[in-house]
């Protein structure tokens, strides 16, 4: 399959650095600035350096303050029965496919954790993605994580909330929570290791159990035991319940104002 990426920010370019290695698809990037692409890839300059060429799929990875002027010029850079996939966060399917064409397109929000092949990616699709287009975009964002498919925009704004700005919701729980062990006597590295490590373990073990975070929670809280009071004191009140409810709705509803 030949790939034509458009733009290799940060993110463009960790997706392709994990598909480069695990896929024999052929990449070009068109990127003005990038200094950093990933080798293995054919880096140009402009979209008329590419003469004459078209592609079975185009992704769109700029800013999106950039896809109104920079996108109409790609139009004619897909083929026939090509498809399109943006990871353009904030712009919504029917400005992505309009922009080219009005070609197939899908709508991609990864996360952080694509970087390293953990990605949790949204996907969703226009009416004319087939189901050849789908197994392909599937196939190529499985290397950077877990996809989930979604059955509407308004669904993709609802996992962008959860799961797209999830890890900044994460990384600051472990911020405060390493500060809180620091409080506790521990060093700065201690306290960050101790911290990660007791993450990572607690996540693994709910991703591979069978048993509900409920059923997990329960299982380490003993009656008028340390955990016990831990948790009275995290969750006094319903408080953390009613902050996660509002750190997600407030990222929801800025997606919404984005599109």
């Amino acid at each position: 399959m030949d790939v034509l990426l458009i733009g290799c920010g940060k993110m463009g370019g960790a997706m392709l650095r994990r598909w480069l290695e695990r896929t024999e698809h052929k990449f070009t990037i068109v990127d003005p600035v990038a200094d950093d692409t990933p080798a293995g890839a054919e880096l140009l300059r402009s979209e008329g350096d590419l003469g004459d060429r078209s592609f079975d799929m185009v992704i769109v990875a700029i800013k999106p303050q950039m896809v109104d002027t920079v996108l109409p010029d790609y139009a004619k850079r897909l083929k026939k029965d090509g498809c399109a996939v943006s990871i353009a966060a904030g712009c919504s399917m029917a400005r992505i496919s309009k922009l080219l064409g009005d070609a197939p397109t899908v709508r991609v929000m990864p996360n952080l954790p694509a970087l390293i092949g953990l990605g949790a990616t949204g996907l969703f699709a226009s009416d004319s993605v087939s189901d050849d287009h789908r197994a392909l975009v599937t196939k190529l964002i499985n290397y950077v994580g877990e996809s989930f498919w979604v059955s509407s925009e308004d669904e993709l704004d609802r996992l962008t909330a959860v799961s797209g700005s999830g890890p900044g919701y994460v990384f600051q729980f472990m911020q405060s929570y390493i500060e809180a062990a620091e409080e506790l006597g521990f060093n700065e590295d201690t306290a960050r290791a101790l911290v990660t490590q007791t993450i990572i373990g607690a996540a693994k073990m709910a991703s591979q159990s069978d048993s509900t975070v409920v059923d997990l929670r329960n299982s380490v809280t003993s009656k008028k035991g340390t955990t016990e009071a831990g948790l009275n004191a995290l969750n006094k009140g319903g408080a953390l319940d009613t902050l996660l409810k509002q750190t997600t709705g407030a990222a929801y509803s800025r997606a919404l104002e984005l599109q």
